[in-house]
């Protein structure tokens, strides 16, 4: 069983920055691949940002890119998402999850935070 907590959000103006952290418990293997997901009320859930926690190239949607960073610390089993020049449209519930190499799916999720920046 993987456990998934989420922190860091809150409110901001744009233009502004939050750093979002997903602490990960439980059987979290090398071989997982972590990813961000946003969901705004109304809308679907989108992808926002992936990496393994082995290491490799990091994964964004186009919404993000050049303004998020996605990073990890193995030895704090945490997940980071730094996000930089937040929009309006950035409002959103911000999920953690975690899926196996072996697997499309996500399996484990985190409770969420919520990010909303005001313009």
């Amino acid at each position: 069983q993987v456990q998934l907590v989420e922190s860091g959000g809150g409110l901001v103006q744009a233009g502004g920055s939050l750093r979002l952290s997903c602490a990960a418990s439980g059987r979290i293997f090398s071989s997982s691949y972590m990813g961000w997901f946003r969901q705004a009320p109304g809308k679907e859930r989108e992808f926002v940002a992936g990496i393994w926690w082995s290491g490799g190239p990091m994964d964004y949607g186009d919404s993000v890119k050049g303004r998020f960073t996605i990073s990890r610390d193995n030895a704090k089993s945490t997940v980071y998402l730094q996000m930089n020049s937040l929009k309006p449209e950035d409002t959103a519930v911000y999920y953690c999850a975690a899926r196996s190499r072996f697997s499309v799916s996500y399996a484990y999720w985190g409770q969420g935070t919520q990010v909303t920046v005001s313009s």
